[in-house]
């Protein structure tokens, strides 16, 4: 009987574990995660924190107890992976409640280590109370500080996914919430002008974003920024990104890429072809591009979670690359992307052209519907699709979910505007912004 063991148990290895007993019944499948939650929604934890969603139990998806009796998976919490010997396939395991070590045998093994949150060294930080939003505990501790201590203020030093997320919760608790963000605009996997719409919207709602300027020091609840100015504040979240967890790689002798993930082939396979890597730790290749690309989100992780279970249990379905497909709320607007950004595309010295349309999300006849602007780069020369945004209200993420599906069948720019998509009054227009993209790609031909 083959055994995979599998380390972390959240997105990707519960998914991992699921799958490879969905489709054999025999494998033996022991998980290990040192943390005390498994198969938690992560992206539902600022959620919590800002009372949307009220119970904090409905984001675990399960446990060991029932994951034991539905799926005869072996899940043990509290326990750390510490070593991978190769060449005699085992791990050394330590239960980090008794602090006792044991080995684990395998004939696979799957990393799904996730990351953790980058803390960066700034003078007197140990002075003020500071969190970060990684895991279930995370969320945890943030959720009991603002119930117990009632603070009145926050800033959150970050302005990506986490960073933004978290500064509408806080704002919607009634916080006064300040926004530090080291590079001159936020979400810098957009294209400036539509960041630029996300920042015009923070101020709208009363967050101070103070860009292109850091923490330098901290003094209780006084921080220093790099620009000179001062704020006060009850507590900080640190969200200025993450570091994949790739530690028990290194020290196995497993290969790290150029985007210090975990470097894998298209069917998730580390340079040890019994070891596998997923989720936010591994590193695969651009879809656009090909180069290495490394995309710490949940769909990913779980896609490459059904990769890794189907060619370990001998069915070879290859990874087509990574888009870094993503979607964003943040107050009363919607932001998305998949593909390659403006910025992306320059560097690469790649021929673009960018065609835009400011439109609205259904007709404007009928009462509920909103403005958004989509904004598509393509290959002027092959026509390729490279990359696209949109922001707006309702409907923003069914048009960037047409532009992957359209990448990912090789569907030209000039394609676009022949889909025919739904219609009626309040979803759309009888030319959806996707079509208008299009015509707008043949004239501009």
């Amino acid at each position: 009987m083959k055994k995979i063991v599998i380390v972390g148990a959240v997105g990707g290895g519960a998914t991992a574990a699921g799958q490879l007993r969905f489709y054999n019944p025999d494998v033996q499948i022991v998980v290990f995660d040192r943390d005390s939650t498994m198969s938690y929604a992560a992206c539902g934890t600022p959620y919590v924190i800002g009372d949307v969603i009220e119970d904090e139990q409905s984001i675990v998806l399960t446990n060991p107890e029932k994951f034991k009796k539905k799926r005869d998976i072996d899940v043990k919490l509290g326990h750390e992976v510490k070593e991978i010997d190769r060449a005699t396939k085992k791990v050394l395991v330590q239960n980090l409640e008794t602090g006792d070590q044991f080995e684990e045998t395998y004939d696979a093994l799957i990393l799904a280590p996730g990351g953790s949150a980058i803390v960066p060294k700034i003078d007197g930080l140990d002075s003020s109370q500071v969190f970060t939003l990684r895991n279930f505990e995370d969320m945890q501790r943030i959720d009991r500080f603002i119930k117990n201590k009632k603070p009145e203020s926050c800033i959150v030093s970050g302005g990506g996914f986490i960073g933004l997320e978290m500064a509408e919760n806080l704002k919607n608790l009634g916080l006064d919430v300040s926004l530090v963000h080291r590079s001159p605009a936020i979400m810098s996997i957009l294209d400036t002008d539509i960041s630029l719409m996300i920042e015009k919207e923070l101020a709208v709602q009363g967050v101070k974003l103070l860009t292109g300027t850091e923490m330098v020091k901290t003094d209780g609840k006084t921080i220093k920024l790099s620009n000179g100015i001062e704020l006060h504040a009850d507590f900080i979240i640190m969200s200025v990104g993450l570091r994949p967890n790739t530690g028990l790689a290194v020290k196995a002798g497993l290969k790290i890429g150029e985007t210090g993930g975990i470097q894998t082939n298209e069917f998730m396979q580390t340079d040890d072809p019994s070891i596998y890597a997923i989720g936010d730790a591994s590193e695969n290749f651009d879809m656009v591009t090909g180069a290495p690309k490394r995309v710490p989100l949940a769909s990913p992780a779980h896609r490459q979670a059904f990769i890794a279970a189907r060619h370990i249990l001998g069915d070879k379905i290859a990874k087509k690359g990574l888009l870094g497909t993503s979607v964003l709320k943040i107050f009363s607007l919607t932001a998305a992307m998949t593909g390659l950004n403006e910025k992306t595309i320059k560097d690469k010295n790649l021929e673009y052209a960018t065609v835009t349309h400011n439109g609205i999300s259904n007709a404007g006849y009928y009462p509920d519907h909103s403005k958004i602007t989509l904004k598509v780069h393509y290959n002027p020369q092959t026509r390729k699709i490279l990359g696209a945004q949109c922001i707006g209200g309702k409907g923003v993420d069914k048009r960037i979910d047409v532009i992957v599906t359209a990448i990912y069948a090789g569907l030209t720019i000039d394609d676009l505007q022949a889909l025919e998509l739904c219609y009626a009054p309040p979803y759309s227009s009888p030319k959806d912004p996707i079509n208008m993209v299009g015509y707008k790609a043949i004239n501009d031909n």
